[in-house]
């Protein structure tokens, strides 16, 4: 009886699949071939046709394969595995101990190191920081609950569902949200938080169609009791002198709409507010936002050198009003975008900055009036504690809240790719991040580090961490010696 041999046709229809596999692979790389050769644009394609292409290829997996694969746990930049871990395991809000020893080279120059007291206080005689007025001037001042706080991200470079995550997590954990220079979005209000409404040089959401300041907006902001502050950038960490960038790519309607431009058009901020060519109108456009709004109100810049500090605080004295409070941003501050050598070169880090700023506003008798927040690449509870023990009164960050979020540092985020959802519009990766989840890891994370920099506090032997001082931590030198802070920066007071 005749019968179907089935192993054997499966053998030929796999063998003449193969067949047509390897024919097609072959054509491929013809036509790869050809085209390599001929282009003028790649030398490497033009003189290693087909097997070039894997260079590009490498290239890209390279910083995959670094970061999973071989960089040590503190190796990495922007931010090595062991912070980024700190930040995983906070977001929990379960423990956030470590085993068997330190992995941090302590030798590095500039390393922090916390002088521990002989005989700290007991466990009933610690206390948590006490709320701060900023502003005590204005109509309305504001009492800032918290000395760690969520730093400028705009709706744009971030997603819809990141800034209502990022919202509900600041209202759980009791903090201030920065609006970024974006404008103030329905997202930003939808979880109640405290808002820090950050008016860049284009004016985004209190602007007219020219980019000069509209006051009817500025009222309309202020309407909303969630708006706490008006902050004014002059400049960021990662760009100073330069504006802010969003891709047209990232420009949809809802986002041209609250920040007043058109839709899928590039977003480029001038490099400066038009109006403030000196430290005179300076404060004339501080006074006058906060006049209008009746909001506390202050300036986020970058430190370069001491002398626009001193004429700005000399011309204070003489007239008598101030901004209400300072943030001031390391030279290694981050952003969505930003051109390489401006993000490499230019401001000094916070390390430095923070101390010579703290100094100029005790020698001008300025401390108590002005407030001083500190941001750059303070993300993990040590570096939180250094500020405040440098002078600052308050902290912000973004990054550390955007790893709470789940950012992977893919070095996205200026390409509308990103494969976390944080910063891009696309609905595709978007979808990936889940507010309703993602918001209780935020303010895990926030009172993670309020947890662990009193935790440093009580070990130097002060009951709350606004009590930290310079004498309480030494330095690292070159010489693989420590040297206490308040030696290295002498803290001046007025006179």
């Amino acid at each position: 009886m005749w019968m179907f041999d089935w192993a054997g046709w499966v053998i030929e229809v796999m063998a003449l699949l193969f067949v047509g596999v390897i024919g097609l692979v072959a054509l491929l790389a013809v036509v790869l071939f050809v085209i390599d050769r001929s282009q003028t644009g790649d030398a490497i394609r033009r003189n290693y046709p087909v097997i070039g292409r894997f260079r590009h290829i490498f290239s890209e997996l390279g910083e995959f394969f670094r970061q999973y694969f071989f960089a040590m746990d503190r190796e990495e930049l922007p931010f090595n595995r062991a912070q980024r871990d700190w930040v995983n395991r906070a977001t929990t809000g379960e423990g956030n101990t470590v085993a068997f020893g330190s992995t941090r080279n302590l030798a590095v120059v500039g390393t922090p190191l916390f002088v521990n007291a002989a005989f700290p206080p007991l466990d009933d005689q610690f206390a948590s920081s006490e709320p701060m007025v900023i502003g005590a001037d204005a109509r309305t001042p504001y009492e800032a609950a918290s000395f760690f706080n969520l730093s400028g991200m705009s709706y744009g470079a971030i997603s819809r569902p990141a800034v209502t995550a990022l919202s509900r997590g600041a209202k759980l954990a009791g903090i201030w949200m920065n609006t970024g220079e974006g404008g103030l979005s329905p997202y930003h209000l939808e979880g109640g938080a405290d808002i820090v409404f950050q008016i860049g040089t284009a004016k985004y959401g209190v602007r007219n169609r020219d980019g000069s300041i509209n006051d009817d907006k500025l009222r309309e902001v202020a309407a909303h009791p969630e708006v706490k502050m008006f902050e004014l950038k002059l400049a960021q960490g990662a760009k100073p002198g330069k504006g802010g960038i969003l891709p047209g790519a990232k420009v949809t309607a809802e986002i041209a709409a609250i920040r007043g431009i058109d839709e899928g058009e590039d977003s480029i901020s001038p490099n400066r507010h038009v109006e403030v060519s000196n430290a005179a109108e300076l404060l004339d456009l501080v006074a006058h936002i906060r006049e209008v709004t009746g909001k506390p109100t202050g300036i986020k810049t970058v430190f370069g050198s001491d002398a626009p500090f001193r004429e700005l605080f000399d011309l204070i004295l003489q007239r008598g009003d101030a901004p209400d409070f300072i943030t001031l941003d390391g030279g290694e501050g981050g952003t969505g975008a930003a051109p390489l050598p401006l993000m490499d070169l230019v401001g000094v880090p916070i390390k430095e900055a923070l101390p010579e700023v703290a100094n100029l506003l005790r020698e001008y008798g300025l401390k108590d009036r002005i407030r001083l927040i500190a941001s750059g690449k303070l993300m993990v509870p040590g570096d939180v504690a250094w500020a405040l023990a440098a002078g600052a009164d308050f902290v912000t960050s973004a990054r550390g809240f955007m790893f709470s979020l789940g950012c992977i540092q893919a070095l996205k985020c200026n390409k509308n790719t990103c494969p976390t959802g944080i910063t891009t519009h696309d609905p595709r990766f978007q979808k990936g991040l889940v507010p309703e989840d993602k918001y209780k890891k935020v303010a895990n994370y926030a009172k993670g580090i309020v947890k662990e920099v009193e935790l440093i506090a009580h070990s130097v032997g002060v009951p709350e961490p606004r009590q930290m001082r310079r004498k309480h931590v030494r330095l690292v030198q070159d010489t693989g010696k420590s040297v206490p802070m308040d030696v290295l920066y002498p803290v001046k007071e007025a006179g």
